[in-house]
């Protein structure tokens, strides 16, 4: 976000000449919600949509005496003239072209931040062979043919050069044919790989070889896949290696709250719903996605309606007083959001204490397969949801039925997931709300050619505030 008048300035000058839709300003949070910088660069947005607006109103013809701008049939010949009539007549125009703009903003902001280190990992004066395994005892066959897994793990450690490992990383995965995801940054690594289980064997073989990360089998969580689970692979280098928004050097995974083994962490839940007065002194606080808790979480707890992990913070801000001289027990998928989720909470000196599950969700289902966390796991794979229980949570998006299996909205460039069960389906409902699926239909008939770089956006995400207000 920016943080002064000189950032603001460059990172809003694009406005003037941006094409702005009005229709995806619907659902930003309100402007008093904002944090000072943030509303520093709301203030500046409007202040570009409100010139931008004037001069679109700006009368072309070459008249003497100067300027004029026609407006609802009137035409004015000077600059506070229009400027009022436009404060006055056009102030929710105004504000729709505002929070487009402000949505484009941060959405850019993300993006670059996601992609702020290149990708592609430049050659170091490094042998990083030494860390490459000898596969001559299996085959090539068995490397990418056969029964497979798909690994989650993540370490957090002090990297001195991460582009060195990033590029071990990338000359292993494909040499062992490995696919999936692998962030590295100078606090650590984070990875999903999926491959065969003769692949993933050595690949774990080969992290825990490597002197830096000392990691042992119990780090990594496995279940039931392939290579075919992620659509290729990428490694790169980032700032964070999961993507709070918050500088590592502001806020450390040091600072993370106590881990609980799955069987301690299965007590507490247990005593806590023993008791039935949940949130009055515990909360039990799923720190994933909404998209995520919908269709699997622990009974009973507190599951924030965000987007991205990225607003996190922006929940926790918006709610201390939930958190105030409590204890909380906090969950993930894999453990990895807890250590940053946890930090940035303790950090706000508010909580009596603060605990997470170690190992995440995964390791608990390994020994709780019954126990409270009922529904699916979704994960960031072509799966989408793996299962340890029968339990459904969730329901379809169209009728209402029980229903939690995701898939893509069917309209084009859309990235939003939708639970459409299968009767809807074979009806033609296969899109994630209203809105796309007219776009669908029309797109189906006129196949209109669009960039590949277009991302398009509706209103399940321009319905989903920044900051929710669930309490």
């Amino acid at each position: 976000m920016c943080t002064n008048v000189a950032a603001e300035d460059t990172c809003c000058s694009e406005f003037m000449d941006l094409e702005i839709d009005p229709s995806t300003c619907n659902g930003l949070k309100q402007e008093k919600q904002l944090s000072a910088s943030q509303r520093r660069c709301y203030s500046l947005c409007r202040r570009k949509s409100f010139a931008a607006f004037v001069a679109s109103k700006r009368d072309g013809r070459q008249e003497e005496g100067g300027s004029s701008w026609l407006c609802c049939s009137q035409t004015f010949r000077e600059h506070s003239a229009i400027h009022k009539h436009v404060a006055r007549t056009h102030d929710g125009e105004i504000k729709q072209l505002t929070q487009a703009a402000y949505g484009h903003l941060l959405n850019q902001l993300e993006e670059e931040a996601e992609t702020q280190q290149p990708d592609e990992c430049e050659a170091e004066p490094v042998d990083i062979s030494v860390w490459i395994p000898e596969t001559s005892h299996v085959s090539e066959e068995q490397l990418q043919k056969g029964p497979g897994k798909v690994l989650l793990y993540y370490r957090y450690c002090q990297v001195k050069d991460p582009h060195v490992i990033c590029a071990w990383q990338k000359a292993l995965c494909e040499k062992l044919h490995l696919t999936g995801k692998v962030r590295v940054a100078t606090e650590g690594i984070n990875g999903t790989v999926g491959g065969t289980s003769v692949a993933t064997d050595v690949y774990i073989d080969a992290m825990r070889s490597h002197p830096l990360f000392k990691m042992d089998k119990e780090d990594f969580k496995t279940s039931e896949g392939s290579a075919e689970c992620f659509k290729d692979l990428r490694v790169g280098v980032y700032k964070e290696i999961v993507p709070m928004g918050v500088d590592p050097e502001m806020i450390s995974y040091q600072l993370a709250g106590v881990h609980l083994e799955p069987q301690e962490f299965h007590k507490e839940v247990e005593a806590l719903l023993a008791k039935g007065d949940l949130c009055s002194d515990t909360v039990l606080l799923d720190c994933r996605n909404f998209y995520e808790s919908k269709i699997g979480q622990f009974t009973q707890c507190l599951a924030p309606s965000i987007r991205k992990f990225s607003y996190f913070p922006d929940y926790i801000d918006q709610n201390l007083e939930l958190f105030r001289d409590k204890k909380v027990l906090m969950y993930c998928t894999g453990g990895i959001r807890c250590e940053r989720g946890s930090a940035y909470l303790r950090s706000k000196d508010v909580c009596k204490e603060v605990y997470q599950l170690k190992g995440g969700i995964h390791k608990y289902l390994e020994q709780f397969p019954e126990g409270f966390y009922r529904g699916k796991l979704f994960v960031f794979d072509e799966r989408y949801a793996i299962s340890s229980n029968n339990d459904v949570i969730s329901d379809c998006r169209y009728c209402g039925s029980p229903w939690d299996q995701y898939e893509l909205c069917s309209t084009q460039f859309c990235c939003q997931l939708v639970l459409s069960c299968p009767g809807c389906r074979q009806d033609g409902h296969t899109a994630c709300c209203p809105t796309c699926q007219t776009k669908g239909q029309a797109q189906s008939e006129a196949s209109p050619a669009v960039s590949s770089h277009h991302k398009e956006e509706c209103e399940c995400t321009d319905g989903r505030p920044r900051i929710p207000q669930d309490v």
